[in-house]
Order: C-alpha cells, then sequence, then structure tokens
C-alpha cells in the first residue's frame, strides 16, 4: 500500500502557503475579542436540552457557572442582558473589560 505522505514529513520543494488569519470571535459575555483559548458554550446546558454554542473566554464562562445553577441559566437562555442584570455579572464584565484577550485569573467558587 502506498503512502499518502513522506516518512520524513512534508517535501522541501513544496511551498508552504501563509496561512490566512483566522476570524476573531466577541465573547458572548463581555464582547471583548477572544483570545487563543476560546470556550465553545451553551447558554442553555446541554442537560436541560440546550444545543446552541456560543464562543466565550474561559474567565467569563467560569463566572456564568459560579454564578448560576444549570435551571438559571435555562431560564436565561440566549438573554446576555438578562445575565448581565445580576449585579456579581455585571460587577465582573465591567471589572474585565480592560483587559487582554488571554487573561486569567480564580474565580470566587459558587455561594450556595
Amino acid at each position: 500500500m502506498a503512502r499518502k505522505h513522506s516518512k520524513h514529513g512534508f517535501s522541501d520543494d513544496v511551498p508552504i502557503e501563509d496561512e490566512a488569519p483566522a476570524e476573531t470571535l466577541s465573547c458572548w459575555l463581555c464582547g471583548r475579542p477572544t483570545g487563543k483559548i476560546v470556550v465553545w458554550h451553551h447558554p442553555v446546558p446541554k442537560s436541560r436540552g440546550g444545543r446552541d454554542v456560543v464562543p466565550m473566554h474561559p474567565i467569563c464562562q467560569q463566572n456564568l457557572t459560579a454564578n448560576f445553577t444549570n435551571s438559571e441559566l435555562q431560564r436565561h437562555g440566549m438573554d446576555v442582558e438578562g445575565l448581565l442584570a445580576n449585579p456579581a455579572v455585571r460587577k465582573f464584565v465591567d471589572w474585565v473589560a480592560n483587559k487582554e484577550p488571554d487573561f486569567t485569573a480564580s474565580v470566587t467558587k459558587k455561594q450556595r
């Protein structure tokens, strides 16, 4: 059976095209451009029948899961404004607004 690729990698005489810059996505919660790591978050949790996904920063997703239960997220659905009405989430989004896209920090645990 013939090999699809050379045993030792790409041939030196085959030019490698420069990759086109990836489309910049905006975070669903904070609206900032996403960085190197993009989390595809289910606004309605999969356990509650959610199928749609939205791009988010890892820190933004951590904040949502720390402030809302799956039932609360299901009630809000795709309504970002409803989530931002929560004082803790609004305070977080205002705080993270001027941070770089790949910024990360620890997030407070759930208060249950």
